[in-house]
């Protein structure tokens, strides 16, 4: 069993919203950096963007700045992925990963991964 879980993925029309959480039942996030990925139908796994230990968030993809929302519960030892105005383009499968106190837009650099969810967007 994988130590992340992703939920929230959905079917949803172009200019819809989602919300994607990333919990931890066997690990603490609080003194963790968590980043977004995600993998589109034949691409590569792209970063998306982090919140670290301290709560700065980096912007890695352009298609991420203006949509796309990081924030944690530190109570539900949650990290949330809020998207909006969704585009076809945003179609993927969207995995959450965590490692100690940084930020990195490096796969490698990530210790802990989820199974991901998916987001299909289309009319």
């Amino acid at each position: 069993q994988l130590p992340l879980v992703e939920r929230g993925g959905d079917s949803v029309q172009p200019e819809g919203s989602l919300r994607l959480s990333c919990g931890a039942s066997e690990i603490s996030l609080d003194f963790r950096a968590v980043g977004w990925f995600r993998q589109a139908p034949g691409k590569e796994r792209e970063a998306l963007l982090c919140i670290s230990s301290a709560d700065r968030i980096e912007y890695y993809a352009a298609a991420a700045k203006g949509r796309f929302f990081i924030s944690r519960d530190y109570d539900a030892n949650e990290v949330y992925l809020r998207m909006i105005d969704l585009e076809r383009e945003d179609t993927a499968r969207y995995y959450c990963a965590a490692r100690d106190y940084y930020c990195s837009d490096r796969e490698a650099d990530y210790d802990k991964w989820g199974q991901g969810t998916e987001v299909t967007v289309s009319s």
